[in-house]
């Protein structure tokens, strides 16, 4: 070990702090003697309550714990991988140091009436402003209306209450790592509502010329959740996706090793789906994301992507 303190930059937010509490956590059983502390900033995205393409989509999360990280002021960040930009790299300096074990990456349904979703009467206010969900739920369930809504989980939930929505879609892990599993009526299977890019997967990222810190946190690492991002994120980067691209898909190892992808290209009223689902068995993570992309290219992805303003 080369530090005996590390400071661990994050957003501010509820769930985000909470994400750092278990990096600290697998730390210290990692390496009792290490301390750690928390340096939390306060991000655009997280400031911005309007439309996340106008402040630079997705980066929005991650530009101010970058320049933490880049300024000496942190050592090693903590994001979760659907925040991070795939169309371009990471910020030249820094690198992945691991990928933690991946959680739930399936969707959740709140309904304070404990409806499933294939019950919600026509006319239903569901409260998200994910293009990725209302594509899908455009092309499943044309009968439901989303209403844009941004915050962090817990607001949300209190704009639920307060009548802005009559149902949340939100991520389940997000809700298991605030505490409130309680709220969740419906747990979506991914044939239902297919996840982000990364969904469920927090990232470790670091300076890249720290390397005494990257073998001090790299035991934090799961080599599924890797492979799997690995492929993910290829994918991603491939397809130059955006962050107003309903695009969705995960893969998945098998218990024999096996790596298999399956994505989807939405338009943003769900009428065109463009799917894939390919196999790359033990092969190169890397490999199976760009085959994914180039399948969904041949079907007219570009288009579809370019054709959506951003």
């Amino acid at each position: 070990m080369s530090a005996d303190l590390i400071r661990i930059v994050s957003r501010d937010s509820p769930m985000a702090l909470a994400q750092v509490e278990r990096v600290r956590a697998e730390l210290a059983t990692l390496h009792p003697d290490t301390r750690t502390e928390v340096v939390p900033v306060r991000t655009t995205g997280d400031k911005w309550m309007g439309d996340l393409s106008a402040v630079e989509g997705k980066g929005a999360f991650t530009k101010e714990v970058d320049a933490a990280l880049l300024a000496g002021e942190a050592d090693l960040a903590v994001h979760c991988v659907k925040d991070i930009p795939a169309d371009r790299p990471l910020p030249v300096g820094t690198a992945f140091a691991a990928f933690l074990r991946r959680d739930d990456i399936r969707d959740a349904l709140i309904h304070p009436g404990g409806l499933c979703l294939d019950e919600l009467p026509a006319g239903t206010r569901i409260g998200t402003s994910s293009v990725r969900r209302a594509a899908q739920l455009a092309a499943s369930h044309p009968h439901l209306l989303c209403v844009p809504m941004r915050g962090n989980a817990n607001r949300r939930l209190e704009k639920l209450a307060a009548g802005e929505a009559d149902a949340l879609l939100l991520a389940a892990s997000g809700l298991e790592r605030i505490g409130r599993p309680d709220v969740i009526t419906e747990i979506l299977s991914p044939e239902v509502m297919c996840p982000p890019i990364g969904a469920g997967v927090l990232a470790l990222q670091c300076r890249e010329g720290d390397t005494g810190l990257i073998d001090a946190v790299s035991g934090l690492g799961d080599p599924v959740a890797h492979r799997e991002t690995t492929a993910e994120r290829m994918f991603l980067h491939v397809l130059q996706g955006h962050c107003n691209s309903p695009i969705a898909g995960y893969a998945q190892v098998e218990r024999n090793g096996d790596l298999s992808l399956r994505a989807k290209v939405f338009t943003p009223d769900g009428k065109t789906v463009l799917n894939a689902h390919e196999w790359a068995g033990a092969l190169d993570p890397a490999t199976l994301g760009t085959s994914v992309a180039v399948s969904l290219l041949r079907q007219g992805a570009r288009e579809l992507i370019d054709g959506i303003a951003h």
